[in-house]
């Protein structure tokens, strides 16, 4: 069998290599939301957030056993996290009703531990519920309400 010197190149048609270009892309975006979403819920002013509200009977009740947590919305203003400072509204719903877990965290520097501010549970009918505030000058005293 003999094999030609130049092999034909396989030839792909334009709309073909957009149709897989768009999908390419898609995945990779979507896989880079992903990736975004879980740094987000194995960060540690999460963690603390949603523990706060586990350990809060009111909030618990108004929401309605069981607790279900929702991806954050990204595209959003209300999600922000810098070196010392982190804001986020985390979508939470229950068998009652549903609302937003708004987290106020702060460190002191980029390789300090995390600390919570504020927490509290905004239900959709605009109530709050305060889930855990920090009272003091400094980190180490705290007041649940």
């Amino acid at each position: 069998v003999m094999w030609p010197k130049h092999p034909s190149r396989m030839s792909m048609s334009p709309a073909k290599m957009v149709i897989y270009g768009s999908v390419l892309c898609t995945g990779g975006f979507s896989l880079a939301y992903f990736i975004i979403q879980k740094t987000y819920s194995r960060s540690l002013y999460y963690k603390l957030a949603l523990e706060q509200l586990q350990n809060h009977p009111e909030a618990q009740e108004a929401l309605g056993p069981p607790v279900n947590i929702h991806h954050l919305k990204l595209t959003g203003k209300d999600n922000f996290v810098d070196i010392a400072d982190a804001k986020l509204k985390i979508p939470v719903s229950g068998s009652k009703s549903e609302g937003h877990l708004h987290v106020h965290s702060t460190r002191s520097g980029p390789f300090q531990r995390w600390h919570l501010d504020e927490v509290f549970l905004e239900l959709k009918n605009g109530q709050q519920i305060p889930v855990f505030n920090l009272s003091g000058e400094n980190g180490d005293e705290v007041k649940k309400e």
